[in-house]
């Protein structure tokens, strides 16, 4: 069952989804299978510390993450925003996770930077596809959306990720 805090910011967001329900998965090729699309589709959400602060990364299920190029990016960002770059970019702990995203399952939190006051990245990738499957707080429902629904939502848009 979708988080109600997901649904509510759906709804309040009037973001145009389609819930689609499947068999519990806890990667984004489990998610594929299931779904029977390609990886490229599936949006894998990332949740990095940038220095002190965090930020949520979106790149396609078929993708790792460009620490250097994310790092990059963030920095200019940072810096149209009055701020100084970036000096590091890691993975958040679980323990951290755990903690910041009580009401989600971790491996499943939603793509939305916005329901949790963190600036959003979104990788090109998935910005060339037509819809995009992405987590909801659960690993038993996804949404299709549009992936221009995030650029609308001021997603940072950048090519961050690279090959597996």
């Amino acid at each position: 069952m979708i988080p109600q805090k997901t649904v509510k910011f759906l709804e309040k967001s009037k973001i145009k989804h389609e819930k689609i329900e499947h068999k519990v998965v806890f990667t984004a090729y489990d998610k594929a299978a299931t779904l029977r699309v390609k990886p490229n589709v599936i949006g894998k959400t990332l949740i990095l510390k940038t220095d002190k602060d965090l930020a949520m990364a979106l790149i396609p299920g078929n993708k790792n993450l460009d620490k250097n190029k994310f790092k990059k990016i963030v920095s200019a960002w940072r810096k149209k925003q009055g701020q100084k770059p970036v000096k590091s970019v890691d993975f958040i702990s679980e323990t951290v996770m755990k903690n910041k995203f009580k009401s989600f399952k971790i491996g499943s939190i939603p793509p939305f930077g916005e329901l949790f006051k963190i600036p959003a990245f979104i990788d090109g990738g998935l910005l060339r596809e037509k819809n995009i499957f992405v987590a909801t707080g659960c690993y038993d429902v996804s949404i299709k959306i549009s992936p221009k629904v995030f650029e609308k939502m001021g997603a940072v848009k950048g090519n961050f990720s690279k090959a597996k």
